[in-house]
């Protein structure tokens, strides 16, 4: 399943950057603007739930810097998510020249897009642990460990984009159709909330959702100082694993197809 894009490597490492370069070519602060953005959505957010919704997250210690960091962390790693799942059903007729090109690896363009989310949220990352250093101090050792939180959140992104972006060869409705969920997913995560905010009765529905356990183990990792459980966080891996590779087996079976499609 990664043997291409490890052979292919230098080329998505051009791809992605030329991507990050492409997004921001032609505008004044350049890319500047990929640590504007997320600032911006940082000071947005936190004012909409702290000042205007009064919401404080499980006891409120901490007060609203607190507040905004752990929403903040929260909108990183979902934005991963987002940028690749809202990207890939168009993604194989953007770059439609390559389909019939018979050499062209098509298998990594989910990839880049991956590596280009990945590239933001380092950058969002960082923002964040410079505010957790002025407002809340010193942050864990713990937050070493956040790559490990990556690794299910990211083949579990890439399992997606495979999917999407062949179904979305055949299916063009489909963009209109994961746009709708994706903003349903962000509101159905805790991200805005802690797990414990919800209703008992609703609770299994929360932890249902795949990115439940990745953003808490997250939030563990950043804030509190704790590691995840060795077990939980196996068990995700190897669900995210299955559907990375069952992304993967789907889009090569049809790519055989795209050609005559496109």
């Amino acid at each position: 399943m990664f043997r291409s894009a490890w052979l292919h490597r230098s080329l998505i490492a051009r791809l992605a950057k030329r991507e990050l370069t492409a997004r921001y070519r032609g505008s004044l602060l350049g890319m500047l603007w990929a640590v504007i953005n997320p600032l911006l959505m940082l000071v947005v957010y936190t004012f909409v739930f702290t000042t205007v919704f009064q919401a404080r997250w499980g006891t409120g210690e901490g007060g609203s810097p607190q507040f905004a960091l752990l929403l903040f962390s929260g909108l990183i790693l979902f934005t991963i998510v987002a940028d690749c799942v809202n990207r890939a059903p168009g993604l194989l007729l953007e770059n439609a020249s390559y389909i019939k090109k018979v050499v062209f690896p098509l298998e990594i363009l989910p990839v880049v897009v991956l590596a280009v989310a990945l590239a933001n949220a380092g950058i969002g990352v960082g923002i964040l642990l410079l505010f957790h250093l002025l407002f809340l101090g010193l942050p864990p050792v713990t937050v070493l460990l956040l790559p490990l939180v990556l690794v299910p959140l990211s083949l579990m992104t890439l399992g997606l984009g495979w999917f999407l972006s062949a179904a979305g060869v055949f299916l063009r409705d489909i963009r209109q159709v994961v746009g709708v969920c994706v903003t349903m997913l962000m509101f159905l995560s805790p991200i805005f909330y802690p797990v414990t905010a919800v209703p008992e009765r609703f609770r299994v529905f929360i932890h249902l959702n795949p990115l439940t356990p990745i953003l808490e183990q997250s939030k563990d990792l950043l804030f509190w100082g704790r590691i995840p459980s060795p077990i939980e966080w196996g068990i995700a891996t190897l669900a995210a694993w299955v559907i990375a590779w069952l992304g993967f087996v789907w889009f090569m079976k049809t790519r055989r197809g795209f050609a005559d499609v496109v």
